[in-house]
């Protein structure tokens, strides 16, 4: 059976990714509920990590620094101090963001790597858990997407029927342009982080469990592109300030390349074969 720290050091990645979730949120609206939902998980993280990190003190009877394992768990517990600490003097939510994303990553590593104390069974539970929620956060990620992809066909539609001023039932039925376009761009913010986060997850699955990763995979290179192609309708949408038809067709676009992903580059790919 998993021993309950290893347990708590999942919660705790549970709670540390809804967090991140929140501040990139945050980061792009300056939304202060998000932003204060954020910072209230972040605590409860380093609360949790704090109690483990004086559990492994109690137990070993030395500060736990003393392997990579405990290294990365007492520097993730370092950056998430400071960022507590950034966020609530010097509101910064840029740095605090992407000090996170960093931080979910080496405490995801710490989690999920075999470490000296591990039994050969725990080990193999501990990787397949972490495919698991990786498989699990990509395809949450994909449906967001998918969804908004219906928004912004359901946008196109609208738009061409109002400009041809094809008034009926049809239209009536559809909701209006403005509330598609907010409820695509929602989705999208959702969906983006999730999958950032589940590559994350899928680099240190692959680091712990392939003998030689290889980076440019069909699948891995395919899926760095959807988030890319996302992130820049994200960057358009909120920086440049592009909306309407043009924001709906590169949606369109995404998804598009998202699907390519998905069923060619999927089959291509060495070791993706879940896909």
């Amino acid at each position: 059976m998993i021993d309950t720290s290893l347990r708590l050091n999942e919660v705790t990645l549970i709670i540390y990714a809804v967090s991140v979730l929140l501040y990139f949120i945050d980061f792009l609206h300056h939304n202060r509920k998000a932003n204060q939902s954020a910072f209230w998980l972040l605590s409860i993280v380093w609360i949790l990590q704090t109690i483990f990190l004086f559990y492994q003190m109690y137990t070993t009877g030395r500060f736990p620094i003393l392997n990579i394992s405990e290294g990365l768990y007492f520097y993730t517990w370092v950056l998430v101090t400071l960022s507590l600490a950034i966020a609530k003097f010097l509101r910064v939510e840029f740095i605090v963001f992407f000090t996170n994303i960093l931080g979910f990553m080496m405490l995801a590593i710490h989690t999920f790597s075999p470490s000296e104390g591990q039994s050969a069974a725990v080990s193999g539970q501990l990787v397949s858990e972490l495919l698991f929620i990786h498989i699990t956060m990509a395809i949450l990620s994909y449906g967001a997407f998918s969804i908004s992809f219906v928004f912004s066909s359901l946008y196109l539609l609208q738009y061409n029927l109002l400009k041809k001023k094809k008034w009926g039932k049809r239209l009536l039925r559809i909701e209006d342009l403005s509330k598609l376009d907010h409820m695509s761009y929602v989705l999208t913010v959702i969906g983006v982080p999730m999958l950032l986060l589940s590559l994350i997850l899928g680099a240190v699955w692959a680091y712990i469990k392939l003998p030689e990763f290889h980076w440019f995979d069909t699948k891995v290179l395919g899926s760095f592109l959807v988030l890319g192609a996302y992130s820049v309708y994200l960057y358009k949408k909120t920086v440049t300030g592009l909306q309407g038809r043009n924001i709906a067709l590169w949606n369109a676009a995404s998804f598009l390349v998202l699907l390519i992903n998905f069923f060619l580059f999927g089959s291509l790919s060495n070791f993706h074969w879940f896909s």
